[in-house]
């Protein structure tokens, strides 16, 4: 006779990784040995120090948090488990005590896998057995893990790769021990400094915050030649602002960074904007050139590029290399400046065309601003084009005149960046709509309209046009368009409150029986969309809580949960957790574009194996937290 309580526990272990890899007859025979065990919240299955059991754990239902003891002896979530999630392996692989706690987050049904029926199963199969190892020494699992975080998707296939293949990805040494000065430093005291110290840059400080830099290049063009008097001040030969970044800056980004900006130092900065103290200098000396094909030898292309075409061609190369970088399992982070820098530096380089061929100069200084996910540093794939234009204020008289041209302009280079392989916005977010080509008052009093008017149409606009970065001209017109924006939100609490509701606008996307909210109707019909329901809960929320703590420079997803945890301590792991998620989404929403040639937004959730959809199922268990953080600060209790 069939035991249906085995048979029930067979079919749930036989969903999860490492009993999916074991034939069913082996299956049952484990099942039939499995101890259920129920426990109530907050229950201790083992801690600290205790002997380890005859038994590993698989979660059922319910969640179990893995904590370790902090500096000051107290308990610290380093991990949680939840449905289908393994735990308590040591005693398949170690004789010592438990080294963790492991506590139920919730009422919870655990099932305990005997290890004396399990281990000979994990001993003949070597996927089983390498699983089990992998599990044991990374504690890989969820984005609640810090130091231990796990790989959203399961690759096909293992890859493998040489050491000097990933060079480039290698931290930059960091000079430390920089020489600085203030503004009023003659220039003359600056290079005595300078030569006492055998270093090639002085770094100006006001508030032990980088506002520029002189390098020996400097002296030699404007001193050496005798444009300026020795006496001078070092502010009138230094260069400014500083290019910053924070510690963990890789060779390829340092190096993309120093071609794209014609410089050869890179000022190191606690949280990569020059608002923080100067930590460190990185200079082009201190650059081993990696060799063979690389993103710098992609930037060189770029910048050398003479037609659309090799633009096209290059960004089909840049494309590959983000399908290596994701199948190597290159950190997300470091794959994100890579693309960023060379698709800026593609916009760069259209737009350099593109004035080439216009007839005259242009009338007025201008800055390109590219809007959504490239203003964030988050476009990879293939999406839509949202950019806008910003040009000096000019006399009356020459305002439509001056505006003509840059529609002009405009209009040219959507047009190549189009050809390229970034679509046309359809909603026409872009500097050549006459709406998105203003000059600088002109942004400033629609900013400040959306804001005091703050309904549904504008708030929407709002949340657009506040992630944005400057991808061509002068940074002096964004800069002070970014200084209005926080002039009008300080003290307006009722457009954050709106903004707030406005980010409530899409629940977390799972539905009752933790199943996923997918398209009911349309093109889309039964396809899941990571985008809206995904991804944008979590961009949306994080733009919020920094405006809310008014903190400048920051507009990729992920460095501005970072921020957020280091500016909100009590709330840390849940901003941790925000942070990883959202790149983690990233990734997939990658990895999905790339299988299918497409922008990955849409998902069929019947392509995805079991593990991928536990996977997103918790990083979506943040969405609904992070909001709930929102509902309460903001007082807001409805979506929009």
């Amino acid at each position: 006779m069939t035991n249906s309580i085995a048979s029930r526990i067979a079919d749930f272990l036989s969903g999860f990784p490492p009993f999916s890899l074991l034939e069913r007859t082996y299956l049952d025979l484990i099942a039939n040995e499995v101890k259920v065990m129920y426990f109530e919240q907050g229950r201790t299955i083992f801690a600290k120090d205790e002997k380890v059991h005859n038994y590993f754990y698989i979660v059922q239902k319910g969640a179990v948090d893995l904590q370790k003891l902090d500096d000051n002896k107290e308990p610290e979530t380093i991990d949680k488990c939840d449905e289908g999630d393994i735990f308590g392996l040591r005693p398949m692989f170690a004789k010592e005590n438990y080294q963790i706690n492991a506590i139920t987050d919730e009422e919870s049904v655990i099932y305990a896998i005997p290890l004396e029926v399990f281990k000979p199963y994990a001993i003949s199969n070597p996927h089983v057995g390498n699983f089990l190892m992998e599990s044991f020494a990374s504690n890989i699992r969820n984005p609640y893990s810090n130091e231990h975080r796990g790989k959203l998707i399961a690759d096909e296939e293992d890859i493998t790769f040489k050491k000097e293949a990933l060079f480039e990805l290698q931290p930059i040494p960091i000079i430390k021990k920089m020489v600085t000065a203030s503004s009023e430093t003659s220039i003359q005291e600056a290079a005595i400094l300078m030569s006492k110290r055998k270093v090639g840059s002085v770094i100006v400080v006001e508030d032990d915050k980088p506002v520029g830099i002189v390098t020996d290049v400097d002296f030699r063009e404007s001193i050496a030649t005798g444009k300026l008097p020795i006496q001078n001040p070092i502010s009138e030969v230094m260069n400014s602002p500083v290019i910053c970044y924070s510690k963990g800056l890789t060779i390829a980004q340092a190096q993309l960074t120093m071609m794209k900006h014609n410089i050869n130092h890179i000022c190191i900065t606690k949280d990569g904007t020059p608002n923080t103290k100067v930590k460190g200098i990185v200079s082009e000396h201190d650059i081993i050139v990696s060799q063979g094909n690389n993103p710098a030898v992609l930037m060189k292309a770029i910048n050398r590029a003479s037609s659309t075409k090799k633009l096209k061609r290059i960004r089909n190369k840049i494309m590959i290399l983000l399908n290596g970088y994701l199948k190597s399992n290159i950190p997300l982070t470091h794959i994100s400046n890579i693309i960023f820098e060379l698709n800026d530096a593609t916009i760069k380089r259209t737009i350099q065309r593109c004035i080439e061929k216009m007839n005259e100069p242009a009338p007025a200084n201008f800055a390109w601003m590219s809007l959504g996910s490239q203003g964030r540093k988050e476009q990879l794939l293939h999406t839509d084009q949202d950019n806008a234009l910003v040009f000096e204020d000019v006399s009356k008289e020459k305002l439509e005149e001056t505006r003509a041209y840059f529609l002009k302009l405009a209009t040219k280079v959507t047009k190549r960046l189009n050809i390229i392989g970034y679509e046309f916005c359809p909603a026409e977010m872009m500097a050549r709509n006459p709406k998105y080509c203003l000059s600088l008052s002109e942004w400033k009093e629609q900013f400040s309209q959306w804001v005091t008017t703050s309904g549904n149409d504008e708030i929407l606009l709002c949340q657009i046009f506040f992630d944005f970065d400057i991808s061509y001209g002068d940074v002096k017109l964004t800069n002070s368009l970014s200084d209005h924006i926080f002039d009008i939100l300080k003290g307006n609490r009722n457009f954050l409150n709106r903004l707030a509701a406005q980010a409530l606008r899409n629940p977390s996307p799972l539905g009752f029986f933790r199943q996923f909210l997918v398209e009911q109707d349309g093109e889309k019909k039964d396809l899941f969309d990571i985008k809206k329901r995904g991804i944008m809960p979590l961009t949306d929320a994080a733009r919020l809580l920094i405006l809310e703590h008014r903190v400048k420079n920051i507009s990729n997803t992920s460095e501005r949960f970072d921020k957020l945890a280091q500016l909100e301590p009590n709330n840390k792991e849940i901003y941790q957790a925000c942070a990883y998620s959202s790149r983690a989404l990233i990734k997939f929403r990658t990895k999905q574009g790339l299988k299918h040639k497409d922008n990955g937004r849409f998902i069929n959730l019947e392509d995805l194996g079991k593990e991928d959809k536990i996977k997103l199922k918790r990083c979506f268990k943040t969405i609904k937290e992070i909001q709930e953080l929102i509902k309460i600060r903001f007082e807001t209790t409805y979506y929009l």
